[in-house]
């Protein structure tokens, strides 16, 4: 159930550090994997071998995704005939194929088969704020309408950084490098000026107690 609200968060963007000077490219949907019952059903229903795809949960407001005829409910199978097997895979291509790219995706419909062409954007500032915590591993929640504006962590993706450097879901994030943050827009802005080449310093609290952790990306320093 966890993984799968993971990946219901996920933005689909490129997987580049923040550091370089070619703005992340961006189709502006949140995703999430299949089941495996939903695979079985892609299967029958589409005749594919083995069901696979990721499937748009969201397709946000004047996206490239939203501008190109996308819809909440398309499985992507495809990407410029590159086959869509998970959300790791369809990021990775957006990655590739970089801002301002003329795509091909292919999407599964109740009415068959269909290609829908998408010209990918830069990712606005916030998106690479909510992308780099993801890399990291937490995502941090919106305040709740009548509760405390602080911004906390909703959930921490498993494997990741951020689990094995013992952040929890419910931590108060105080600090992002050194840079103190009181609200969420201010997390993403910090987390928009940080790079994946180098570590994460965090300071959150719990229950009373201030806590720093550094988290650090596989084949980092």
């Amino acid at each position: 159930m966890i993984a799968r609200v993971i990946a219901a968060a996920a933005v689909v963007v490129a997987l580049v550090s923040a550091a370089d000077a070619a703005p992340w490219a961006w189709l502006g949907v949140r995703i999430r994997d299949l089941s495996e019952q939903e695979m079985n059903d892609v299967t029958a229903r589409h005749g594919i071998r083995e069901g696979f795809g990721v499937m748009i949960v969201e397709v946000l407001e004047d996206s490239p995704a939203a501008k190109s005829g996308l819809k909440n409910g398309d499985l992507v199978v495809a990407l410029d005939e590159r086959p869509v097997t998970e959300t790791r895979v369809l990021q990775r291509l957006i990655a590739a194929a970089g801002p301002g790219r003329e795509t091909k995706l292919t999407v599964l419909r109740a009415a068959g088969r269909e290609r829908v062409d998408v010209r990918l954007a830069a990712m606005p500032r916030a998106v690479v704020g909510e992308r780099i915590a993801a890399e990291f591993g937490f995502i941090v929640r919106e305040p709740e309408p009548a509760g405390p504006t602080t911004p906390a962590i909703s959930a921490i993706i498993r494997r990741s950084p951020a689990e094995r450097a013992g952040l929890e879901a419910g931590d108060v994030i105080l600090q992002i490098n050194d840079q103190t943050v009181t609200t969420r827009e201010a997390v993403r802005e910090a987390l928009a000026d940080a790079s994946l080449e180098s570590p994460l310093r965090i300071t959150i609290g719990r229950g009373g107690i201030r806590l720093s952790v550094v988290l650090k990306l596989p084949g980092t320093g």
